[in-house]
């Protein structure tokens, strides 16, 4: 039997999906039997999990010595939330040369008519969320909004609210919404790096759309690596979760969130497995204070690729052992470089602390601010030595905005961010204003995420709040100077 891992999108199963679009809104991939390398690293950096107003419930042991969660469902059950989603998939058809094998195109081949070129359609997901403040604050997953026009928020006294998505960073698949109210119920925020192999835990969630359903199991293992998730040390858990469940609180036996219920191991149709995984709360938390206050996240990086040690690797080192992260590759000019890493080094620890593998070190070197100086223990030509290294800083990217709004028009359908520095001296421009996400007369217009706004009407575009500018005062229609890639075009827009 083929097992995958269903992500980025899981929660939208439990949702309709609309016009024969079925099956689009789902994302799975294969779970690989053992990582060979780990990418170069980059999360969240460090703060204090915000504090929630509740107490704490108090475990509660039946007389078999089994937990009774029905205190934790009860005092905080109100303050997990339903969140629903309307976004646009393109179409099966949406291909950009069916070619004669697709049935259609002989179909109106007949009747002298070109195949109808891409469309998109309306579908509807469904996950869940938790309320971390009582004005509305809440935490969800950035895969159950990911492509949502509409966000819409339930509660379980069956009140509903449009939130907005105040941000959501794919990297770690935290998001964070905001909706209008007051004296909402809340969770409390726990410690992940608390949490024991073998404890009772609880999630409550919304699988297949049965709202506040509780499923209970115990922490199956800790700091878990994931094909492609190399910033996020998940807990892995043997509790009952599906889709639908995604954005979810995970609670230990305190009544404390721990984690956000994110991925599942399962079989093709796409159910429980024993086996499922959580962002640490502590990711999150780190997460949701950047997004909140800048609209981005900061990573550390250290610019090295490095892969597991195993036995073999272990004897050619000389290491008593296999442990640490082999350093395969360091970058030029990288925070790795100046510290001195070569390839061959083994970093066996960080500021004292043990790394026992490789993937364990891009979870700690991202969580650092850039600019954190660093104690690198290296196994170099048989024996240790210690590296001072100061945290580099990953390329910045926006992925939310502060609550007064995205920097983008809503007359031209954008949503853009600005040129990093980088990103500025590789493309040779002054100014600009990077695409990251098209709707309405943008989205007609053939206007692209990547595409880099120079212009609108010849007025040059410095920053995506000159551009917003430019937009209101401007009607009718728009000529925008586009850069794709090396070449400048424009491109005619009319405004909604």
């Amino acid at each position: 039997m083929a097992f995958q891992i269903i992500t980025r999108r899981a929660a939208f199963l439990a949702g309709a999906l609309v016009a024969g679009a079925a099956g689009a809104a789902v994302g799975s991939k294969l779970v690989s039997p053992a990582r060979a390398e780990t990418p170069q690293v980059e999360v969240a950096q460090g703060a204090a999990p915000a504090s929630a107003p509740a107490a704490p419930a108090a475990p509660v042991v039946t007389a078999r010595g089994l937990p009774d969660f029905t205190t934790i469902v009860r005092q905080y059950g109100p303050a997990v939330v339903n969140v629903s989603t309307v976004g646009t998939v393109k179409n099966a058809g949406a291909m950009n040369d069916p070619g004669e094998d697709d049935p259609l195109f002989h179909f109106f081949r007949r009747f002298g008519q070109p195949m109808p070129g891409p469309h998109r359609q309306p579908v509807r997901g469904l996950g869940s969320g938790f309320i971390i403040s009582p004005d509305g604050l809440i935490l969800t997953n950035a895969h159950v909004v990911d492509g949502a026009n509409e966000v819409t928020v339930k509660l379980t006294d069956k009140r509903e609210f449009r939130a907005k998505v105040v941000g959501a960073d794919k990297d770690t698949d935290v998001a964070v919404l905001r909706i209008e109210a007051r004296g909402l119920p809340t969770v409390k925020i726990g410690d992940a790096a608390r949490t024991q192999v073998g404890e009772w835990v609880l999630a409550i969630g919304s699988p297949f759309g049965f709202e506040n359903s509780a499923t209970a199991g115990v922490v199956s293992a800790r700091a878990r690596a994931l094909p492609g998730d190399s910033y996020v040390p998940f807990l892995q858990t043997d509790v009952a979760v599906n889709p639908g469940n995604s954005g979810g609180p995970l609670f230990n036996l305190a009544g404390e969130v721990i984690g956000i219920n994110s991925q599942i191991y399962s079989s093709q149709g796409g159910g429980y497995m024993g086996i499922s995984f959580a962002i640490p709360i502590n990711v999150a938390m780190n997460v949701e204070q950047q997004l909140a206050t800048s609209g981005h996240v900061s990573r550390g990086r250290l610019g090295v690729v490095i892969q597991d040690v195993n036995q073999s690797l272990a004897n050619s080192f000389g290491l008593a052992r296999p442990e640490g992260a082999l350093v395969a590759q360091v970058e030029k000019g990288g925070a790795g470089a100046q510290a001195g890493l070569k390839p061959g080094d083994v970093i066996l620890a960080v500021n004292g602390e043990a790394v026992t593998g490789a993937t364990d070190l891009p979870s700690r070197i991202a969580a650092m601010k850039p600019g954190t100086p660093v104690k690198l223990t290296v196994w170099r030509d048989h024996a240790k030595r210690e590296l001072e290294a100061k945290v580099g800083q990953a390329k910045d990217k926006t992925v939310a905005s502060k609550d007064e709004g995205k920097p983008n028009s809503g007359k031209l359908g954008l949503v853009v961010r600005p040129l990093t520095p980088d990103e500025r001296r590789q493309a040779e421009l002054d100014g600009g204003a990077v695409v990251e996400d098209v709707t309405g007369p943008a989205e007609k217009a053939g206007i692209q995420p990547g595409d880099v706004i120079l212009a609108l009407d010849g007025a040059q575009v410095t920053s995506p709040e000159q551009l917003k500018a430019l937009a209101e005062k401007a009607k009718g229609q728009v000529a925008l100077l586009v850069q794709r890639g090396d070449a400048q075009l424009f491109v005619p827009l009319e405004l909604g």
